[in-house]
C-alpha cells in the first residue's frame, strides 16, 4: 500500500527530538488523534507522564498565539484546559497535556446512560458559569456588527449555493429586518468569554485523575467577548447531538439557576432568559447551516451535510415560536419543498 507523503509529520517528529529529554518522548508512538474544520490537526504520543497532545497548525493558514492566550484566561478561571509544555510558534506546533480519549459527543454515540449523561451536563454547565467568569482581556468583541455580519453566510451559502435559490426582493427584505432584529437583539447581551462552540465535540471526559477534573475543554482559540447567552445556545441546540425541547429547557434551568448564584448578568426572569437564549440559538443555527454548506461545497468536507437536518429543525424550533419569523419559517418551507404548518406563536 502506497501511504500519501506527509511532510508535516516529519516536521513535526524533528521538532519532537529537539524538545527536552525529560518529557520521555515515545515519538515512534506519535499517531492522529482528530483534526476539526480548520487546517489544525492533532497527534497523540507516549510520554513519561503519559499520553500528550501534538496540536498541528500550519502558520500559512492558522494562528497558535489566539489558543495560547484564551488557554491562559480560561485556565486562570479554573478551567480545566491542556497546559502547554512546549511551542515553536514558526511552525505551528504546540506540545499540551492529554484531557482524556474521549469527547462527550463520542460518549453520547458510544450509547452511555441517561444518569451519567446527566452527570456530564450538569458538569459542562458549572464549567460554562466558570467560562463566563474568565477575564475577557484582549479578546476581540462579538457585537451587533460582527453578528450581522456572520448571518449572511446563510443566504450566500445556504440558500443560494446550496439550494440554488435566488431570493426575491421581499423575501431578501423581510430576512433583512430578520437579521437586524436578531444581531441587534443579541448584540446588546452582556458580554462575557464566548467560547463559541461549547458542545458535545469540544469537551472531554476526563475519567482518570491525570486528566483534571470534568470536562476537559478544547478547541476554544476563537474566543471573543461576546453575548452571554451564546454558549448555552451552542450546548443545548448541539449540532452534533439531537436534544429534544424538554432537555434543553432542563439544562437551560439548571445554568440559569448556577448563572444567577454566581451573580453573572442574566435575566431576572426566566422567561426573558429563556427568550434571549432561544434568539441566540436562532442565530448561531443559522450561521452553522451556512458554515456546513461552505464546508462542504468549498471545502470539500461532506461530512458536515449529515448535520444539517438537525440544525434546520432546532431553527424552525424557533422561527415556529415567534411571529416576527414567520417569513424565515416560510422561507424554510420553500426550501424544504414542505407544506406550511400553522401553529402557535408568541
Amino acid at each position: 500500500m502506497n501511504l500519501i507523503p506527509d511532510p508535516r509529520q516529519d516536521q513535526i517528529r524533528l521538532w519532537l527530538r529537539s524538545l527536552p529529554a525529560e518529557l520521555g518522548l515515545d515519538i515512534a508512538s506519535l499517531a492522529p488523534a482528530s483534526s476539526d474544520a480548520s487546517f489544525r490537526r492533532y497527534f497523540r504520543l507516549n510520554a513519561a507522564a503519559g499520553s500528550l497532545i501534538v496540536m498541528d497548525a500550519p502558520p500559512e493558514q492558522e494562528d497558535c498565539r489566539p489558543f495560547i492566550h484564551v488557554a491562559g484566561l480560561l485556565g486562570d478561571a479554573g478551567l480545566n484546559v491542556p497546559r502547554i509544555l512546549a511551542q515553536d510558534l514558526a511552525q505551528g506546533l504546540l506540545l499540551l497535556t492529554d484531557l482524556g480519549r474521549d469527547t462527550y459527543y463520542q460518549r453520547i454515540q458510544a450509547g452511555l446512560p441517561d444518569a451519567e449523561l446527566q452527570t456530564l451536563y450538569r458538569q459542562a454547565l458549572a464549567a460554562l458559569v466558570r467560562v463566563q467568569q474568565a477575564a475577557t482581556t484582549g479578546l476581540p468583541a462579538y457585537d451587533t456588527a460582527r453578528l450581522a455580519a456572520e448571518l449572511e453566510l446563510f443566504p450566500e451559502w445556504y440558500v443560494g449555493r446550496h439550494h440554488g435559490m435566488q431570493l426575491d426582493d421581499q423575501t431578501r427584505q423581510a430576512l433583512d429586518r430578520i437579521f437586524a432584529l436578531l444581531s441587534s437583539s443579541n448584540g446588546a447581551q452582556p458580554p462575557v468569554l464566548v467560547h463559541r462552540d461549547f458542545h458535545s465535540p469540544n469537551l472531554m471526559v476526563c475519567d482518570e485523575d491525570r486528566y483534571g477534573p470534568n470536562p476537559g475543554v478544547i478547541d476554544f482559540q476563537d474566543a471573543l467577548a461576546g453575548p452571554i447567552t451564546y454558549d448555552l445556545a451552542s450546548l443545548v441546540t448541539d449540532a452534533r447531538t439531537t436534544w429534544e425541547e424538554p432537555q434543553q429547557l432542563d439544562w437551560a434551568i439548571r445554568y440559569w439557576e448556577m448563572a444567577r448564584a454566581a451573580h453573572l448578568p442574566v435575566d431576572a426572569d426566566f422567561a426573558d432568559f429563556h427568550r434571549a437564549y432561544e434568539w441566540m440559538s436562532l442565530q448561531r443555527n443559522l450561521r452553522i447551516l451556512g458554515v456546513f454548506a461552505r464546508l462542504h461545497h468549498r471545502d470539500g468536507k461532506a461530512s458536515y451535510l449529515a448535520h444539517i437536518p438537525r440544525v434546520n429543525t432546532y431553527v424552525r424550533q424557533v422561527a415556529a415560536r415567534y411571529g416576527v419569523f414567520t417569513p424565515l419559517l416560510r422561507l424554510l418551507d420553500k426550501l424544504d419543498d414542505r407544506q406550511p404548518v400553522v401553529g402557535y406563536t408568541f
